[in-house]
């Protein structure tokens, strides 16, 4: 029976939990230019190409028809020592594909190049898990900013760099935001809706299917 977390067919307007780890569950993220190496290469995709250009200036060219600002809107994500996580509204057609075999390779190359290795450097095809409702949009983020506490590499999610969660409280930088937001009405109240469940989430018996294989 194939996986439920193996989706081929991604729809126009659909969300989506994204999900992957390291071959052999090693680490995919050594130091900090490593996670901004991969922050990088979201910014360059799902940004507007006039925005990148802005940052980036000497962008290469190579990279300028890649760019899948129209395709894709990310709304959460979280970055982790072996694993990532992204929550993804697919905008148009074979934007999701797109991104993750753009930004895999990319990273993979960079990764590969830079501590001599070579071969892939994730489990294969990327893991999925569409999200069907407004409730389960909420938990599904709220698991993603809590996998550092989870992991006890962060007392709180606001401590941790590599997450959209400081993006919803304080700095807007990646994430479309406003889709969570307006089920919230306010920042406090996801903030509370976060904090509230911290012991929960070390637990996440409800979630199970939406996790990576241990």
């Amino acid at each position: 029976m194939p996986s439920p977390t193996v989706i081929r067919n991604f729809y126009e307007g659909g969300y989506y939990h994204i999900f992957n780890r390291g071959v052999e569950k090693r680490n995919i993220f050594m130091d900090a230019q490593d996670y901004n190496i991969f922050m990088y290469y979201l910014f360059v995709y799902l940004k507007p190409l006039k925005e990148v250009l802005a940052r980036y200036p000497d962008l290469p060219i190579r990279l300028y028809n890649k760019n899948l600002n129209s395709q894709v809107d990310l709304l959460s994500y979280c970055l982790m020592p072996n694993h990532f996580h992204l929550l993804i509204r697919q905008v148009s057609l074979d934007g999701i594909t797109r991104l993750l075999k753009q930004l895999t390779n990319a990273y993979t190359f960079y990764f590969n190049n830079k501590y001599k290795r070579v071969g892939g450097l994730v489990q294969g095809r990327f893991k999925a898990v569409e999200i069907f409702n407004d409730d389960l949009l909420l938990h599904v983020s709220r698991y993603i900013h809590l996998n550092p506490v989870v992991a006890e590499i962060a007392n709180d999610p606001e401590e941790y760099k590599w997450s959209s969660y400081h993006e919803y409280v304080t700095r807007y930088y990646l994430c479309e935001t406003r889709t969570v937001l307006q089920i919230f009405g306010s920042v406090r109240e996801l903030k509370k809706f976060t904090h509230d469940q911290v012991d929960y989430a070390k637990h996440l018996e409800r979630f199970k299917h939406l996790m990576l294989e241990k």
